[in-house]
């Protein structure tokens, strides 16, 4: 997918003269709106308007098909920051059930049910990115990233589910008392691009109200050390201030560099007082999450998960103690979560899919360490507890549908409901 190597290239030359006024949107849908350009700044994305699909079912006589329930895209060209969403949901037409994402399949939104007249009115903060930091530097990002929604001059939201329904979309500033929680990690922390991938970095955006936003600048394959060396924590401290959280995910693909210096106690444990050291500098709060678990059971039972992260969990631990920094137990949760599934079931949880599931998908797929979206939605509840466990204020701002979470006690796989999206690829992301 190439759709927007082109509008990439073009930012990076302007980002260094981007107009520092954070401009507002109000869109009423119920009119018309352009297809998305950025010379007119908004508009309907990545795939056909709604308005579009329905003239073209009328141009061909497909009288039956002139509602449709199909997903669409809306975008605004905006500079980096958080900007509070307000989005009214229903239409005067019809009933609706409406998911709503942000970037890169960040669920804000779970299936809102809304009846024909009703409207409901929701808000929540979408952080929005680019790859400047400043006139001498950028993130150094892969080339599979020039294409995600996450690093272009654009905050994009997904409008999907059974029929979705928006009356109207206001974007503005969020306020400077918003408390941002930025996550550093790989594969599994990453706002996955594309079906059927998900991290639960991309799914705890769910669990907040407008008085959070999360920032996600994981990305697959990183190490802490190619993290650090790709300027992503620059980014990151280029956006925080004093007050904000760093969260930080390693050790899946730390555990294998090979090259002199390298490993668990040295290298690894070196990088993450890099962490420390810059995060606290700047005021800000640092937590330590352990990795989460694979997908392997024990060859005699098929009962019980096998350690496949050598010495690097204890390692992030000596480390937390030492300096003092708090730490989130993923690595016990998902190993509990996976036992208590059980060795058919926890594939429920992964990327393991017959043959032909999605598009372009001639072989089935078996991976033991990607999480879909179910195990995903699953896991970014164990960070939520891991955040009430460890008393962080911030927990005093999630929205009032929580319930809290045990992993021993998961919610049921067959009543998960989730809506892929149009952008699906099924190669396997960096990391492993």
């Amino acid at each position: 997918m190439n759709t927007n190597h082109f509008l990439f290239a073009s930012f990076l030359l302007l980002a260094s003269v981007v107009d520092v006024q954070a401009q507002s949107f109000d869109i009423d849908l119920t009119k018309s709106q352009p297809t998305y350009s950025v010379e007119n700044g908004n508009g309907y994305d990545i795939v056909a308007a709604p308005n579009a699909k329905v003239k073209a079912a009328k141009a061909k006589g497909n009288a039956s098909k002139t509602k449709s329930n199909a997903p669409f895209f809306y975008s605004v060209k905006v500079t980096d920051g958080n900007y509070k969403v307000t989005v009214v949901l229903g239409s005067k037409k019809k009933a609706g059930k409406t998911v709503v994402r942000a970037e890169n399949r960040r669920l804000m939104l779970d299936e809102v049910s809304t009846k024909k007249g009703e409207f409901k009115t929701y808000s929540f903060i979408v952080n929005k990115r680019s790859p400047y930091i400043n006139d001498k530097m950028n993130v150094k990002i892969k080339p599979r990233e020039k294409d995600y929604f996450t690093w272009d001059e654009k905050l994009t939201l997904e409008f999907t589910g059974a029929a979705p329904v928006v009356k109207s979309i206001k974007v503005e500033p969020a306020s400077t008392e918003t408390t941002t929680v930025f996550l550093c990690g790989n594969s599994t922390v990453v706002d996955q691009f594309t079906e059927p991938y998900a991290s639960w970095g991309q799914m705890i955006t769910r669990w907040f109200g407008p008085e959070v936003a999360i920032s996600n600048h994981a990305e697959s394959g990183l190490t802490a050390g190619s993290f650090l060396a790709s300027n992503r924590l620059d980014k990151v401290l280029a956006m925080m201030k004093k007050g904000d959280y760093v969260i930080c995910e390693f050790g899946h693909n730390d555990q294998k560099e090979k090259y002199a210096g390298s490993g668990a106690w040295y290298n690894f444990s070196f990088n993450l007082k890099k962490f420390i050291d810059e995060v606290r500098k700047k005021g800000g709060n640092i937590i330590f999450v352990t990795p989460t678990q694979r997908r392997f059971f024990d060859e005699a039972t098929h009962t019980k998960i096998q350690e496949t992260h050598g010495d690097y969990p204890d390692a992030m631990r000596a480390v937390a103690k030492r300096e003092g920094v708090p730490v989130i137990e993923l690595h016990d949760m998902t190993r509990t979560f996976f036992e208590t599934l059980g060795y058919e079931n926890s594939t429920k949880a992964l990327v393991h899919y017959p043959a032909n599931t999605f598009s372009n998908q001639p072989k089935a797929l078996a991976d033991n360490t990607h999480f879909n979206p179910y195990g995903a939605y699953e896991v970014s509840k164990m960070v939520v507890m891991g955040m009430k466990q460890l008393n962080l204020p911030i927990v005093k701002y999630l929205r009032s549908d929580w319930k809290d979470f045990n992993p021993a006690q998961p919610d049921d796989y067959n009543k998960f409901v989730w809506y892929p999206s149009v952008v699906q690829d099924v190669t396997k992301p960096d990391g492993n």
